[in-house]
């Protein structure tokens, strides 16, 4: 938002002793500059920010620092959105949401929000997390993914605290934050075999999900999307579906290889995906990875199509089917 609107907007919630507004509108001041590098304003508007809520409330930490660290990874996204195979329909919605957030203030103008919610599901290793990362990058903001082994507490109302903690820290920041295995936190609280805690930590998630402000990205995955609460369907304005590859998606994948290793297998690509069920992007990444290993250990000069062979044959002895569906992963044959 421009400086004179977000000026604008700090005076009036400053007549009206509207806190809560007057809170939104700091967070988003230290957002811009923490963007534009000026770390040590940014700091100083943050820790005014803290002794206002510190005095509001006698069980806010005093080791907020430490707590947040042990809360989530930070990372500088370094995949984008050309680096990754999408279906059409998820590649075009994902990149309406980017120019979205990247022309927010004319949004702003006409008193619209960009969306910055957004849900992904589909089974694991077809590229949720490194949609999440994509986003970041073309964003060029940092990518926060959430640790629950440092959110989840086994005492009463300790992950809700915790979360508090999390959701004040990601507010001052433009980010993606990435919350993989999402239905981890979201489950549904009509479960009956769920305790009171878990059903308060979804309700409380789901608040503190809506009050972000639109500059924080968030991208939930799940590999088990019936799982989810029903409300935290709502709380998404994009919900896409990230299925297996298909056999057009796998080519194009084998033809990147290709390009990668500068030369042609050696085989028909057609053969290859008709010897070996690729069930994710996953599993062509690592087949990818296996015969580059191959490539250097056997010297680059080798021939090519008998390792792609010996490689080929190698996945198909792992993944052999057994009980319906499910896979072997056996040691590969010498």
């Amino acid at each position: 938002m421009p400086r004179a609107d977000l000026i604008l907007k700090l005076v009036r919630a400053g007549r009206r002793n509207d806190q809560q507004v007057l809170d939104q509108i700091i967070h988003e001041i230290i957002a811009e500059e923490r963007e534009k590098k000026h770390q040590v304003f940014a700091d100083r508007l943050e820790d005014s920010l803290a002794i206002t809520e510190r005095a509001g409330s006698q069980d806010f930490s005093h080791h907020v620092d430490q707590q947040v660290k042990q809360l989530f990874f930070e990372q500088v996204p370094r995949v984008g959105l050309e680096d990754i195979i999408l279906p059409p329909i998820v590649r075009e919605t994902c990149g309406e949401f980017i120019e979205e957030q990247q022309r927010k203030e004319l949004l702003q103008s006409y008193n619209l929000k960009p969306r910055h919610k957004l849900l992904l599901a589909g089974p694991p290793g077809n590229g949720k997390t490194s949609l999440a990362e994509a986003i970041a990058f073309e964003l060029s903001i940092p990518l926060i993914t959430v640790r629950y082994e440092g959110i989840v507490g086994s005492y009463l109302g300790e992950t809700s605290q915790r979360l508090r903690v999390l959701f004040d820290f990601v507010r001052n920041r433009r980010c993606v934050l990435f919350f993989d295995e999402f239905e981890t936190l979201g489950k549904e609280r009509g479960d009956e075999h769920e305790t009171g805690e878990i059903k308060r930590v979804v309700s409380a998630l789901l608040l503190q999900i809506d009050a972000l402000p639109s500059y924080v990205v968030v991208v939930a995955a799940s590999n088990h999307p019936e799982l989810l609460d029903r409300a935290v369907w709502r709380r998404f304005e994009l919900r896409l579906d990230l299925p297996k590859p298909d056999k057009k998606q796998i080519l194009t994948w084998l033809e990147r290889l290709e390009k990668q290793l500068k030369t042609s297998l050696g085989i028909p690509l057609e053969k290859v995906t008709e010897q070996i069920h690729f069930d994710s992007f996953s599993d062509l990444e690592q087949f990818g990875l296996d015969l580059k290993r191959k490539q250097i250990l056997y010297g680059r000069d080798s021939e090519l199509q008998g390792l792609v062979k010996k490689c080929i044959h190698q996945w198909k002895e792992r993944m052999k089917p057994r009980n319906e569906g499910e896979k072997t992963w056996r040691t590969d044959p010498s």
